[in-house]
């Protein structure tokens, strides 16, 4: 039964897209913000499908935490969920990419039209520099910008390489950062065709203030506040039990280039939760 829900859940967004890729064209014209809301009645409408088909609700903790102007949003990334669920939990928001991901039919010319940050990653220099003009210039046009410091998906139980693009925009601009963590991949795993019935829960942390820290002092907090919330959040007795993963220890399912977790100092989230049903 769960692939079948799977297969249709597939299905009706592959429908639906070129649909809405209409009302994204038409969109072009319109302001930034505005265009940016027309495009993510896509992933809110795929989120609103997930919980209805799917059987996934979420609950978010610490949404009190979330500041009135823009910021740097850094948060642990783990499956496709969040990509499309954010939209329903954060202000209007870009995300920093690689630009090949903007040669992807539809999908990648809907992110164009919702002023992504895009790199070219085979330059170093000139993606920083990229990152902390266009950073700068979003903040100017009313968006957050999210980034996930680790750059790609990571099996649940695992941490990776925490990268300084998203510090480094910050510490550039002088806008907070707001980290997030959640335990999405427990139910909808990285890679994995089958999504499973359950509840995510994200946590927003209290912004940190970049001020007087550099980029890798700043990366270190966030670090170190998402992990601590990950060793909450998916303890190895929680991955045993989910049934995304039933049947195999943690390490089995792991990303290879990342480590397991480690006891990190954290700060309780604190805020109060809301389920967003």
């Amino acid at each position: 039964m769960i692939a079948v829900r799977s297969a249709l859940y597939l299905a009706i967004l592959i429908v639906y897209t070129p649909l809405h890729w209409v009302a994204c064209i038409l969109s072009a014209p319109l302001p930034r913000l505005v265009r940016w809301r027309v495009i993510a009645a896509w992933p809110q409408l795929a989120t609103c499908l997930s919980r209805w088909l799917l059987g996934i609700d979420y609950e978010v903790f610490g949404r009190d935490h979330i500041p009135r102007e823009p910021c740097v949003i850094l948060s642990k990334h783990q499956s496709a969920w969040e990509t499309i669920a954010y939209t329903s939990i954060f202000p209007p928001h870009v995300y920093v990419i690689k630009r090949e991901l903007l040669w992807i039919p539809f999908l990648g010319w809907g992110l164009a039209l919702m002023s992504p940050i895009a790199i070219d990653r085979s330059d170093r220099k000139r993606a920083m520099q990229r990152l902390i003009e266009q950073g700068a210039e979003r903040f100017r046009q009313g968006f957050s910008i999210m980034v996930y410091p680790e750059g790609t998906r990571i099996a649940v139980g695992r941490r990776g390489v925490y990268k300084l693009g998203g510090a480094v925009i910050a510490v550039n601009t002088g806008a907070r950062v707001l980290p997030v963590a959640h335990n999405a991949g427990l139910v909808w795993p990285r890679n994995s065709f089958r999504k499973h019935p359950g509840k995510v829960t994200v946590v927003i942390g209290p912004p940190i203030d970049s001020a007087g820290l550099t980029p890798d002092q700043l990366m270190r907090r966030v670090e170190e506040w998402i992990e601590g919330e990950m060793e909450r959040l998916t303890p190895p007795e929680a991955i045993a039990k989910s049934p995304a993963f039933r049947g195999c220890a943690p390490r089995e399912a792991s990303d290879r280039r990342a480590t397991p977790l480690t006891p990190a100092l954290s700060p309780k989230a604190g805020g109060e939760g809301d389920e967003s049903a």
